[in-house]
C-alpha cells in the first residue's frame, strides 16, 4: 500500500465516500507551470510577510517549488507532525472537511487553478489546501488548533438552509473554473448562490464555526496590529491575498468572538481581517465559542438548537447512550421534558447495541429514574400523555395533545428516558452506522462536474503549446537549463502570443541565466 492508500484506509467508511485517487497524469505542462509561477513568487514575496514557520513547512511538508506535489510524497512527510492528506474533489460538505481534520487528515482538492485565475481562484485547489494549509502545520500549537476546530466545527448543529449554500458555492465555483462556461453560466450560478444564502432563517451554530474558521485559519492574521503576519492558508496561496492583506486598504480588526458575526465572500478578496496576537490568542476565542455550542450547553437551549434548524442532531442522554435524530418538538412538563423525533431515529448503548426506528420516537428527559416495567402518567401543559413503559417501548399509549395523537396510534413507540441531557451535537453520533441503516442519504453524491471542468482544461491546451510548456518544465526538473534551448522554446513560443504564462517563465529563466 502507498503512504495515500494507508491514510485512505484508516478512515471510517462514511468518509471514505468523498476521498479519490490523485491522478496524477492528469495534471497539464501548464498546470505544472503555474504551480511553479505561483510557489516561486509566493516564496519570495511571504519570506517577510508571512508566518516564521511557513517557508520551513514547506519543504517539511514534501512541497516543491518546481512541480505540483504527489501526495505520497507529503503522506511521507506528514507523518512525521502526526498528520495525512486525502483527496478530494473541489468542495465537500463542511461536516466531512471537519470531521476529516479532528482526525489530523488534511482534505486536499486534487485539481489546480486555471492559468486564467493564477491570482486568486474561489474554488478549492492543490496549491490552497497543500501549500497553504499544510506548512504552518509543523507548529505543533497551530496544527492543535487546526485540529480543535475540526472537531468542534462537526458537532456544531448546522440548518437545513447551510448545504443549500453549500451546494450553490459549489456549483459557482465549479462554473467560475471551466473555461467553457459562459457569462450566463455564471450569472446564474451566482443567482442561485444569491438565493440560497437569502433562505436562511438564522445563523446556525455551524455557519458560526465556519466563519471562525474562515477568519483565523483561512484568512487570518498573527501579531501586532501594525505588523501582523500572514497565518491563514487563503492568504498564503494567493498571490494577489498575500500582497493585498497587508495593505492599508484592508482594514486590521484585533480577532474576538466577534468574527462569527461578520460574513465574508468567496469570490473577492477580502476588505477586513482579523489579527490574533498569538496562537494562545486562537485557543482562547475558540474556547469561548465552544462555550456557546449547544453540544456544550446541552438542555433546553440545546433542543430549541436543534428544532429550528430541522437537521440530524445526535443527543448524549448519558456516558453510554447516544440518540441520534431530527428534533420537531419539545413540550416542558412538571417533570421533564418530552421530546418528539421526527423517524428514523438511532439509539447507541455501550458503543455496541442499538436500536432503531422508522417510526417517530419520543424522549423523555426528567429528573428521576423511570422503573423498566412502568406506567406513565404526563401533563403536557393542559393536555395528558399515558402509556405503559417496557424495555424502552411504550405500549397502550393514550393521549389528547393534537400533536402526538398520530403518534399514539402506532401500535409501539419508541420511549428513552434519561436523567440529563447534557450535550446535543449535530449530525448522527456515529455517522457510518447512521449512513448503513437509514435509507435516505445526505444529498451530495459527486457527480461528473470537477471531472468536466478537468477534461476541459486539457482540451484547451493546444497540442504544440502543451509540448514546449513540457520541454521548459523537463528543462526545471533536469536542471539543464541552457540559453540556447530558452531561445529556441521561446522562438516556438512566439506563435502563442498570448500566452502571458509561458512567455514570462522563460523570460524569468533567461534573465536568471545573465545575472549568473
Amino acid at each position: 500500500m502507498t503512504p495515500t492508500d494507508k491514510a485512505i484506509a484508516q478512515l471510517p467508511n462514511h468518509l471514505r465516500a468523498y476521498v479519490v485517487k490523485q491522478n496524477y497524469d492528469q495534471y497539464t505542462p501548464r498546470d505544472h507551470a503555474v504551480w511553479r509561477h505561483i510557489l516561486t513568487r509566493l516564496q519570495k514575496r511571504l519570506k517577510e510577510s508571512a508566518h516564521p514557520d511557513y517557508i520551513e513547512g514547506l519543504a517539511r511538508t514534501g512541497i516543491s517549488t518546481n512541480r505540483i506535489p504527489s501526495l505520497d510524497e507529503m503522506n511521507l512527510c506528514l507523518a512525521d507532525i502526526g498528520w495525512t492528506a486525502v483527496a478530494v474533489r473541489g468542495f465537500i460538505p463542511p461536516s466531512v472537511f471537519t470531521e476529516l481534520q479532528s482526525r489530523k487528515v488534511l482534505a486536499i482538492a486534487e485539481d489546480i487553478r486555471d492559468h486564467r485565475h493564477i491570482g486568486y481562484t474561489p474554488a478549492p485547489d492543490i496549491i490552497h489546501e497543500s501549500a497553504g494549509h499544510s506548512p504552518i502545520l509543523i507548529n505543533q500549537k497551530y496544527a492543535d488548533y487546526v485540529q480543535r476546530c475540526g472537531s468542534l466545527g462537526c458537532k456544531a448543529i448546522p440548518s437545513k438552509e447551510d448545504f443549500s449554500v453549500f451546494e450553490a458555492i459549489r456549483s459557482l465555483s465549479i462554473v467560475k473554473e471551466n473555461p467553457n462556461s459562459t457569462e450566463h453560466q455564471v450569472v446564474e450560478a451566482e443567482k442561485r448562490l444569491a438565493v440560497a444564502s437569502a433562505s436562511h432563517r438564522y445563523i446556525s451554530e455551524n455557519t458560526k464555526a465556519s466563519r471562525l474558521y474562515w477568519w483565523t485559519a483561512e484568512y487570518g492574521l498573527v501579531g501586532s496590529l501594525d505588523n501582523p503576519k500572514l497565518l491563514g492558508a487563503g492568504l498564503l496561496s494567493s498571490t494577489e491575498e498575500a500582497e493585498h492583506a497587508l495593505t492599508s486598504n484592508v482594514k486590521k480588526i484585533p480577532l474576538s468572538l466577534d468574527c462569527i458575526d461578520t460574513v465574508y465572500d468567496i469570490t473577492t478578496m477580502q476588505p477586513q481581517l482579523f489579527v490574533a496576537r498569538d496562537f494562545d490568542h486562537l485557543f482562547e476565542v475558540l474556547a469561548e465559542f465552544e462555550k456557546s455550542l449547544s453540544f456544550t450547553r446541552g438542555g433546553i437551549h440545546g433542543l430549541a438548537e436543534a428544532k429550528r434548524a430541522q437537521t440530524v442532531v445526535h443527543l448524549a442522554l448519558d456516558e453510554e447512550r447516544f440518540l441520534s435524530g431530527k428534533i420537531i418538538d419539545y413540550t416542558q412538563t412538571p417533570t421533564g421534558t418530552l421530546v418528539r423525533l421526527e423517524g428514523p431515529s438511532l439509539l447507541e448503548e455501550d458503543s455496541t447495541e442499538y436500536q432503531f426506528n422508522k417510526k417517530p420516537a419520543l424522549f423523555f428527559w426528567h429528573h428521576a429514574p423511570l422503573e423498566t416495567k412502568s406506567f406513565l402518567n404526563l401533563e403536557l401543559g393542559q393536555y395528558f400523555f399515558q402509556g405503559r413503559l417496557e424495555n424502552g417501548f411504550l405500549h397502550n399509549v393514550k393521549t389528547d395533545h393534537p400533536a402526538l395523537q398520530p403518534i399514539a396510534q402506532q401500535d409501539e413507540i419508541a420511549f428513552i428516558s434519561s436523567e440529563t441531557l447534557n450535550s446535543i451535537g449535530g449530525g448522527p453520533f456515529s455517522p457510518t452506522l447512521w449512513e448503513e441503516l437509514v435509507p435516505i442519504r445526505n444529498s451530495f453524491i459527486y457527480g461528473d462536474d470537477e471531472l468536466v471542468v478537468r477534461e476541459a482544461k486539457i482540451r484547451d491546451l493546444d497540442p504544440q503549446l502543451g509540448r514546449i510548456y513540457n520541454d521548459l518544465n523537463q528543462m526545471i526538473l533536469d536542471g539543464t537549463l541552457d540559453r540556447n534551448k530558452l531561445d529556441t522554446l521561446a522562438k516556438d513560443a512566439s506563435h502563442f502570443p498570448s500566452e502571458w504564462l509561458l512567455h514570462s517563465q522563460i523570460n524569468d529563466y533567461l534573465s536568471s541565466l545573465e545575472i549568473v
